[in-house]
């Protein structure tokens, strides 16, 4: 399906997560070369953070074997993926890649999760750098993750993400639902869920520490938002623009009305 293509691999738990083998297994066998430059350890919740570079330092590479794909370059590095991506965009570890694939994370990245999301931060640096990106994630799970279930709809996500990206570098934000493959109920285009939908944040400073608790959606969410859409059975795909301009006019005229106040 498609032509073969020269794709980074990344995620935000490390290198040694089952969510990225899984993914890396699955486009390898779609015919496509790999390269995978993760973080060393997890990193979740990064967003797209680089961490700080400084000129009169390096960062260490250790370069892995992967038993289960014997050929393919392994790069782990302790930083966020969005650094990994970064070099990688630069040509740091090869050829500049025709595509990012970020994940699989285990756990949903929906609503505004995809803000601070190492997985989807990590697909959203390669979109920045102009190369079309995927994030795959599986809904939580207390038990038995199915990996290879995320893993199958990688490779028409990835045949996609570089189709669109004729027209922009797109970010196809993919969450599946937990479940054996043949128990997934079809494929939706998803919005985001809005803030309260997916997680309700509390804080809390009693002891003078902050502590900060996810208890769950705090209102029910829209039948078309992601969260919702996975949590029926559907694998919900969202397309990301990225850093683009927001289409919002005025703003100039506004903020230049602290000119009045020159003398």
């Amino acid at each position: 399906m498609g032509r073969p293509l020269r794709i980074v691999v990344t995620n935000d738990d490390g290198v040694d997560s089952p969510g990225i083998h899984a993914l890396a297994r699955a486009l390898h066998a779609a015919g496509h070369e790999l390269t995978v430059v993760a973080p060393s350890r997890d990193w979740s919740g990064a967003g797209a953070s680089i961490g700080p570079i400084h000129l009169d330092a390096s960062i260490e590479v250790t370069e892995l074997e992967w038993d289960h794909l014997p050929g393919v370059p392994v790069y782990a590095l302790d930083r966020p993926p969005a650094t990994g991506v970064w070099a990688a965009c630069l040509g740091a570890f090869g050829p500049v890649p025709d595509l990012i694939a970020s994940g699989i994370n285990p756990g949903a990245n929906t609503g505004h999760l995809t803000l601070h999301s190492g997985t989807v931060g990590g697909a959203l640096t390669g979109a920045a750098f102009g190369v079309p990106s995927i994030a795959v994630s599986l809904e939580w799970a207390t038990g038995e993750y199915h990996w290879e279930t995320a893993a199958r709809f990688a490779p028409a996500a990835a045949q996609w993400a570089i189709s669109a990206g004729d027209a922009m570098p797109a970010v196809l934000n993919v969450n599946v639902p937990n479940r054996p493959f043949e128990e997934v109920l079809g494929v939706r285009e998803a919005h985001l869920a809005r803030y309260g939908e997916v997680w309700v944040n509390n804080a809390d400073r009693t002891d003078g520490d902050l502590r900060l608790t996810f208890d769950g959606g705090g209102r029910e969410p829209d039948p078309d938002a992601d969260v919702a859409l996975i949590g029926a059975g559907y694998v919900a795909v969202t397309p990301l623009l990225g850093i683009e301009r927001a289409p919002l006019t005025g703003a100039a005229d506004h903020v230049a009305s602290a000119l009045s106040e020159r003398p």
